[in-house]
């Protein structure tokens, strides 16, 4: 089974995967698709607040994030990542559950990044937003920076974050039931 998307202009058959029993989620991934990613960059650039950073979580908004930063002339942007590495400094971090991953997780930010966003308009990004823990985990960590959000965005809304009004995205998908119909 399969869900048909338009976003950014383009079209994609996203395969159903069943999250347990009751749920089952379009999954949406834009690694190795690099027509999509290109697209979906320019495309989330012209709804664009001003922005002096972007920052995302790793992993699946990285090749956006990139794109994003390539097309906009920006030489750097920042990761939220999973588990700190020996290269980061004055690590800080918070916790997230969200819907895609099965326990509990911790996110990290560098210190130096911190430094660089503090005082500094930042703009989230993301692939999809659903739950929004993710986005709640990012923002946490961003005014722990010190960086001023500006924005939120992400290419698509899943579910009841489609509802949401102070997130901009190109386009929704709905959550599904366990069987793979669209929940109302």
């Amino acid at each position: 089974m399969t869900y048909h998307l338009k976003v950014a202009g383009l079209e994609r058959e996203l395969p159903l995967c069943k999250v347990d029993d009751s749920m089952t989620i379009a999954a949406f991934v834009i690694f190795g698709d690099v027509e999509l990613t290109c697209a979906a960059a320019a495309a989330l650039l012209e709804k664009a607040p001003e922005y002096d950073y972007l920052v995302a979580p790793e992993a699946k908004a990285i090749p956006l994030i990139h794109e994003m930063a390539r097309q906009s002339g920006r030489n750097e942007y920042f990761l939220v990542r999973k588990a700190p590495k020996l290269y980061m400094n004055g690590v800080f971090q918070t916790t997230v559950h969200s819907i895609t991953t099965a326990a509990e997780q911790k996110l990290y930010m560098d210190g130096a990044d911190a430094a660089k966003m503090n005082g500094k308009r930042v703009l989230i990004l993301d692939d999809v937003i659903s739950t929004g823990e993710s986005l709640s985990a990012v923002e946490r960590l961003v005014e722990q920076a010190g960086g001023r959000i500006v924005g939120r965005m992400a290419i698509l809304a899943e579910g009841d974050a489609a509802k949401r009004d102070d997130i901009i995205v190109l386009g929704s998908i709905p959550l599904f039931d366990g069987n793979g119909n669209p929940k109302l």
